[in-house]
């Protein structure tokens, strides 16, 4: 395994969620939910759902995701769905991330499983 770089390995979840969020919305992820889930959690910090138009559109998602963390040399611990394009998860550890195919979304409703987890604005988030 490849040493992480001192810079990025001190990176606080805050701002690899920051980075996520700011891939997303590039890719022009619609409805893009984040979930403070620290209080409610012991094994992640923050949820990303989004939904894409299309199954390409949420793999493109993914994978554009991905290779950004991926430039700031921090893979991903865990992807599942990538092949089928429903539902994508990306596990970074601290930042969890849903991408959905929006009739797929809507019949998990994760947002409504996760209700007692305050939301962020994504627009809000430290610039990284």
């Amino acid at each position: 395994m490849k040493k992480i770089q001192q810079k990025y390995r001190d990176m606080s979840s805050l701002e690899q969620l920051s980075v996520i969020c700011r891939v997303a919305l590039e890719k022009k992820a619609e409805d893009l939910v984040v979930l403070d889930v620290r209080t409610i959690s012991d094994f992640a910090d923050y949820f990303v759902i989004a939904s894409g138009t299309s199954t390409r559109h949420v793999q493109g998602m993914a994978q554009a995701i991905d290779q950004e963390i991926g430039s700031k040399r921090m893979k991903s611990s865990s992807t599942e769905g990538y092949t089928d394009g429903q539902w994508i998860l990306l596990d970074y550890s601290e930042v969890v991330v849903h991408l959905f195919y929006h009739e797929t979304r809507t019949f998990y409703d994760l947002e409504g499983l996760w209700h007692d987890a305050p939301r962020l604005d994504p627009e809000n988030l430290p610039v990284v």
